[in-house]
């Protein structure tokens, strides 16, 4: 199983969006970035995401799971756009910050730290442990 970040701006797509839609879950549609697309070709059924809040908050807030592979994203026409469809887990105990991941040093080649830009990224399996830990939920 590999790990995820997915990136969402709670004002367009929050956690509360995401558990909304229950184990229907939802499409990660939307995406307009080559490297983001390419790692959602790259995921699998079962594989896990943290869900992260970007603009103000800027935390981990939940975990996710990918329950649809890539596919084309009903929101284009445009066949170069592809998403996965995920589902909300469960909540973390404590939200993980920026800040906090930044101030860990374990944590200092995340993809957050280095491409924070990026909306769909890869956390190693120790990152995922580490992140885990500090929100206070099994990994």
């Amino acid at each position: 199983m590999n790990h995820w970040l997915f990136k969402s701006e709670p004002s367009t797509w929050g956690w509360s969006d995401q558990v909304a839609k229950g184990d229907a879950g939802e499409e990660w549609d939307g995406v307009r970035n080559y490297q983001a697309r390419n790692f959602m070709r790259e995921m699998s059924v079962g594989d896990r995401g943290f869900f992260y809040h970007s603009q103000a908050e800027k935390a981990v807030v939940g975990i996710v799971e990918v329950i649809a592979e890539a596919h084309p994203d009903s929101t284009t026409d445009d066949d170069r756009w592809e998403c996965v469809d995920i589902k909300a887990i469960e909540p973390v105990k404590t939200p993980v910050t920026l800040e906090m991941v930044k101030a860990d040093p374990r944590l200092s080649e995340m993809a957050l730290i280095r491409n924070s830009r990026l909306s769909v990224q890869p956390v190693t399996d120790e990152q995922w442990r580490i992140v885990c830990e500090m929100a206070g939920v099994l990994p």
